[in-house]
């Protein structure tokens, strides 16, 4: 009997992707599954060729954050509800807080309230962290060395998106309830995909925890 660990084919390389994402407890990269296959295996091939054979059935494979993961098909979600915890719910501020970080990254906390046209609370932007749906950025280069914050990748798997280019319009975010804001006329949104100037702000260093890297503004 051959033994399937040395020089696979194609269809040895696709079960072999098929397998880590099936088991893989979150989203995988192409280069995380690379790190487990054999030298010079065509990792996206074998990506796509699932993605084609797994279309219309009971899970897809879909991209989030650049990141790959088997999900059950959108239109069967309702077969899963009683299964399901009930999510954390967000409240209207920290909804519109998180739109605006979403549109406007990097932001800092002054810039956030000044969009919203009233001051948030540390709580605010402490349960954004704590959820996962938003990080500490950088530092600005600015007086009183203000913090930025940024969507981080829970973000994107959370609404299903598979990057910063999906968010859709400020129309389609304020009906979805998630910008309820008084926007002045012609205002237009702002490329998200932006990460701004290295010379604006320096990273967060390894060890600044988030209670200790507030901006310099009152609550």
């Amino acid at each position: 009997m051959s033994d399937l660990r040395f020089a696979p084919d194609e269809a040895e390389i696709e079960r072999r992707v098929e397998a880590l994402l099936f088991a893989a407890a979150g989203p995988l990269s192409a280069a995380d599954i690379a790190r487990r296959l054999p030298e010079g295996a065509d990792v996206g091939r074998a990506i796509a060729s699932l993605r084609a054979r797994y279309e219309g059935r009971g899970v897809e494979l879909e991209c989030v954050a650049d990141r790959w993961r088997f999900r059950t098909a959108a239109d069967l979600g309702f077969l899963m509800t009683e299964e399901r915890e009930e999510p954390r719910r967000l409240s209207k501020a920290a909804l519109e807080t998180l739109a605006i970080i979403a549109y406007h990254q990097p932001v800092t906390r002054a810039e956030i309230e000044s969009v919203r046209g009233v001051s948030i609370s540390k709580g605010t932007l402490d349960l954004l962290l704590e959820m996962g749906f938003v990080r500490l950025r950088g530092r600005r280069r600015t007086p009183g060395r203000p913090v930025t914050y940024a969507t981080a990748d829970r973000f994107l798997e959370h609404f299903g998106l598979a990057s910063l280019y999906d968010l859709p319009g400020a129309a389609e975010m304020k009906a979805a309830g998630l910008l309820d804001l008084s926007l002045p006329v012609g205002f237009e949104v702002p490329d998200p995909s932006r990460t701004g100037s290295e010379d604006e702000e320096d990273p967060i260093e390894d060890g600044d925890a988030p209670e200790f890297a507030q901006d310099f503004v009152g609550d």
